[in-house]
């Protein structure tokens, strides 16, 4: 069953790990579906009209391991590895493709609730010397929430991947378009910049802010928006019309910021780049703020 977290101004539905999205790309523990400020939504989904709705991302899913999941390059084909906050996965021929529909063996998961907070906890076994304890703690405030996370290494072997939050947005479930404004604390230069996808020139990119000449029909991608300089990342999202802004700071600085999106949706993405030896424990966390700027 779905589980709430609710104040006077927001609402937050988060799916239990094994209801609804069970695929091999999203991590499963807190996988929040949906956001409401003074009952507006604030979240998008990856896809529209597409069923069942539960085989795509939305809102606030995270992923570890984009690129790589861990020890995928030393497990032969045919065995498992590990993809973090799901559970293992059947290697088939090829290199790792974060969307292919692999075969799972789901990990272990526990939950706790309480009015303010739900933690999540994901338990590994241990694979070609690889094990963790994966904990997701979701704390809601007056006007945001927190996301703190806990990665424990209980193998043998260091564990070293990404992770950031796909962060699936529309206010209102309002098309991108003029009244968007999404802002960054540092100087953004195209020059710098990975992968410049921009094919109908709709996207705007000004010193510290990505705005919308209309709205795109086409996907839009710019990687590394820092110029993969090391940078405290954040980002703030805004709507001119509904006076409406959500803002995403986080514990650690970054070299890597992404931006995906379409018609319906923007997804800024701060990456986290995860280093954990066997007997340690990390900890990072992702805060959101929401206002009203009437």
């Amino acid at each position: 069953m779905s589980l709430f977290l609710k104040n006077k101004n927001l609402e937050i539905c988060i799916d239990a790990p094994l209801e609804n999205y069970q695929h091999a790309r999203f991590d499963w523990t807190g996988k929040i579906v949906s956001v409401r400020y003074q009952n507006i939504p604030v979240f998008g989904v990856e896809k529209l009209n597409t069923s069942p709705k539960s085989s795509f991302g939305r809102a606030f899913y995270n992923e570890f391991g984009i690129e790589n999941a861990i020890g995928y390059d030393e497990t032969p084909v045919g065995d498992w590895f590990h993809k973090i906050g799901v559970g293992l996965l059947k290697k088939e021929e090829g290199p790792y493709d974060f969307s292919k529909a692999y075969k799972i063996k789901p990990a272990s998961f526990e939950v706790e609730q309480n009015e303010s907070k739900i933690t999540i906890k994901c338990a590994s076994k241990l694979m070609n010397g690889y094990a963790y304890i994966l904990s997701k703690e979701i704390t809601l405030s007056d006007s945001g929430f927190t996301i703190h996370y806990k990665l424990t290494n209980t193998g043998e072997k260091t564990i070293k991947t990404e992770e950031y939050n796909h962060n699936f947005l529309a206010i209102d479930h309002l098309s991108m378009g003029k009244e968007y404004l999404l802002k960054f604390p540092f100087l953004l230069e195209p020059a710098l910049f990975g992968e410049h996808i921009n094919p109908e020139n709709l996207v705007n990119i000004d010193s510290k802010s990505i705005g919308f000449e209309n709205t795109p029909k086409e996907v839009y991608f710019f990687s590394n928006l820092s110029g993969s300089k090391l940078v405290k990342p954040s980002w703030e999202l805004i709507h001119r019309e509904k006076n409406i802004g959500i803002r995403e700071t986080t514990s650690f600085k970054t070299r890597k910021i992404n931006l995906w999106g379409c018609q319906h949706v923007i997804s800024p993405e701060l990456f986290f780049d995860v280093v954990v030896n066997p007997k340690q424990t990390l900890e990072w966390s992702r805060n959101y703020h929401l206002q009203n700027l009437g």
